[in-house]
């Protein structure tokens, strides 16, 4: 199945917009006291292709713990799914953990991936379509922690979100609990939602899945920077900056940084930005949970802790939660 005219004009002018607003938070983050940039665009398609690559290595445990835990309860799972039901995933990534799902979850009709890099994700939509010709793939290229329309075909279907990857993380947890709730509102009263968490474990297994040896990560850091340039007329000197991913404690998370290895000017779409040399560029947060303090979190946005699944070492968790928030007067597909 290849993409109609209709879609392509479509993902056209989602591309435009997003430039715009990639473009906006990019100068508003860099002119912060504290230089910053959204880790959501992290994940152009090069970026998204880095990351691919860093769920294989050796040293980044996530992937690997969470599709064995996946894989172990994949019929656990699928019984959330009823016949006709869709599941909808807030970020897309390569679709490999959601596959474990999809071949289980035989009777569901429709599948929503939801990501921010439009490209990617049509590229993933149309290999999962020729795997999949009875399920319905309706991909949604769009910035899933911001509102968004959900396909009109769901209006009747049963909804059930997918938000593996410990995506979660990456949000502060007041941002994180705002997440779940407007996740709720979109699913509506009564649904399900699995979630990928990471929890709390050894610094030293920590700081080796953010640095690893062959430097993928400080290759998928580095890219942000390639971005700019490449979309916003940016000329960042990539070789003048490093990657720097490290275990803040007090506040439970790993903090990504690139840093300036010597004072510098650069130019980005009309703006100017000074550096001087140590000075940093925070590109992400990884929040680290137990299972408690996460099943709080759910709590206080309006979600029940069901079921909790980790793995033996206790580095990973996958929890099911079910909507308690009132959406009753809100029967259709809803706007993130």
């Amino acid at each position: 199945m290849t993409a109609t005219p209709a879609r392509k004009a479509r993902h056209a002018e989602t591309v435009g917009e997003a430039t715009v607003e990639f473009a906006a938070d990019v100068v508003a983050g860099l002119k912060a006291r504290q230089k910053r940039i959204p880790s959501k665009y992290l994940y152009d398609t090069a970026g998204s292709l880095l990351f691919e690559e860093i769920t294989q290595l050796p040293e980044y445990y996530p992937t690997r713990v969470e599709r064995g835990i996946l894989t172990e309860n994949a019929e656990a799972i699928a019984s959330l799914l009823p016949a006709g039901s869709a599941l909808v995933e807030f970020g897309n990534g390569s679709s490999a953990k959601t596959r474990i799902v999809l071949g289980a979850a035989t009777e569901l009709s429709a599948y929503v991936p939801v990501d921010i890099a439009a490209e990617f994700l049509e590229e993933q939509a149309e290999t999962l379509r020729d795997e999949y010709p009875s399920l319905d793939v309706l991909p949604v290229a769009a910035d899933f922690t911001r509102a968004f329309d959900l396909p009109a075909s769901l209006r009747t279907m049963q909804r059930i979100g997918f938000f593996p990857g410990s995506t979660i993380g990456n949000f502060d947890p007041p941002d994180a609990a705002g997440f779940l709730r407007h996740a709720g509102q979109s699913l509506g009263r009564g649904a399900v939602m699995v979630v990928g968490v990471d929890l709390i474990k050894n610094e030293a297994v920590l700081h080796a899945a953010y640095n690893d040896a062959a430097d993928v990560t400080a290759r998928f850091n580095l890219n942000l920077l390639a971005r700019i340039n490449r979309e916003l007329d940016g000329d960042f000197d990539l070789d003048s900056f490093e990657h720097r991913a490290f275990f803040d404690r007090s506040n439970s998370r790993i903090e990504m940084h690139l840093v300036s290895r010597a004072a510098q000017h650069v130019s980005i779409d009309g703006h100017s930005f000074d550096f001087a040399e140590g000075e940093t560029i925070h590109t992400e947060n990884s929040y680290k949970y137990t299972v408690e303090s996460f099943r709080a979190l759910a709590r206080e946005a309006g979600w029940r802790p069901m079921t909790v699944w980790t793995d033996s070492d206790g580095w990973f968790s996958i929890h099911v939660l079910a909507n308690e928030a009132d959406t009753a007067n809100q029967p259709g597909p809803r706007r993130l």
